[in-house]
């Protein structure tokens, strides 16, 4: 693209000198027009190839980001079944050994199972997924989601403050928004301490409706806050505190706001931490009745990653 710019930008330095000393001569001016024409053509041809170029770098990376991050998780969980398998081909373990290294086998298979069946979901929701457009509640959407929650963190129950303005409607793909807002009511729950403080809001904002979740947890440091989103980024304190997971919530969530042409956004420091989903506001006024689901299985609705 160089060899491209440097002599256009020449030409374009002759269209100019041409024009300036034209004095009036049709030919000259002529050229001197068709020669800037081309010159902005060509330039403009090299904006936008730089910016095509830059893009599909920027895809090249994120895709070689993705590969290497799966492969390192589907690492772990490989070599403990070779392993395993390994100790079981010797030969030389007692029944009760064999026992223990068939349910060890079983537990790191079906961790490989569920990994697995996350990625393929996850990349069906960025890509072929069918969100519906339904008129919808969101106090239904909010008290559903809270419901799920309860369900999953029933060995630990936690209390979630809940303000909701009434008459809040949008269009949208109920199940998917539901488990969007479990997986960031379970992010809050996973990395608070034992003084859980989380809530949930929803308002009015302009021709949006924004729904956050907020807690008062460790909070996500400046450095890792650009890549929070990615696939398999977890931060140094999530990693610190123990917590299960291997970092896909947040893409779910992000995958599931995009699918509904809204936004995402977040603010956080030690102590405060918020998530704000911003959804389209609908129009019409909301008729639907505000029935909260009975909630499934835990897995029904993704436990955040």
């Amino acid at each position: 693209m160089l060899a491209v710019l440097l002599p256009t930008i020449f030409m374009l330095v002759v269209g100019i000198v041409l024009l300036a000393t034209s004095s009036g001569s049709v030919p000259a001016v002529v050229s001197g027009v068709l020669v800037l024409t081309f010159c902005t053509s060509g330039i403009t041809g090299y904006i936008l190839g730089s910016i095509f170029v830059s893009k599909g770098a920027t895809l090249v990376r994120i895709q070689n980001d993705f590969v290497s991050s799966v492969s390192h998780e589907l690492r772990t969980p490989l070599t403990s079944i070779h392993l395993l398998i390994e100790s079981l081909r010797d030969g030389r373990l007692e029944d009760t050994d064999r026992a223990q290294v068939l349910s060890l086998l079983a537990r790191e298979t079906g961790r490989l199972e569920v990994l697995v069946g996350r990625v393929l979901e996850l990349s069906r929701l960025q890509s072929s997924y069918a969100y519906a457009r339904d008129p919808l509640d969101v106090a239904s959407i909010v008290d559903e989601a809270i419901a799920a929650f309860d369900a999953i963190t029933l060995t630990r129950p936690t209390p979630i403050t809940r303000h909701v303005e009434p008459d809040l409607g949008v269009t949208g793909d109920r199940p998917t928004l539901v488990r969007a807002l479990v997986n960031l009511l379970t992010n809050a729950w996973k990395y608070t301490g034992d003084d859980k403080r989380i809530a949930i809001t929803a308002y009015e904002n302009g021709r949006w409706i924004e729904i956050t979740v907020r807690d008062n947890g460790a909070g996500i440091a400046p450095a890792e806050q650009r890549a929070i989103f990615e696939q398999f980024q977890r931060g140094r304190a999530a990693e610190a505190s123990g917590a299960p997971g291997v970092g896909l919530g947040l893409s779910f969530v992000r995958a599931i706001v995009r699918g509904h042409n809204g936004k995402l956004d977040f603010e956080s420091a030690a102590g405060n931490t918020l998530f704000r989903i911003r959804l389209k506001r609908r129009r019409e006024p909301v008729t639907i009745a505000r029935e909260v689901a009975q909630p499934g299985p835990p897995g029904q609705h993704g436990l955040a990653s």
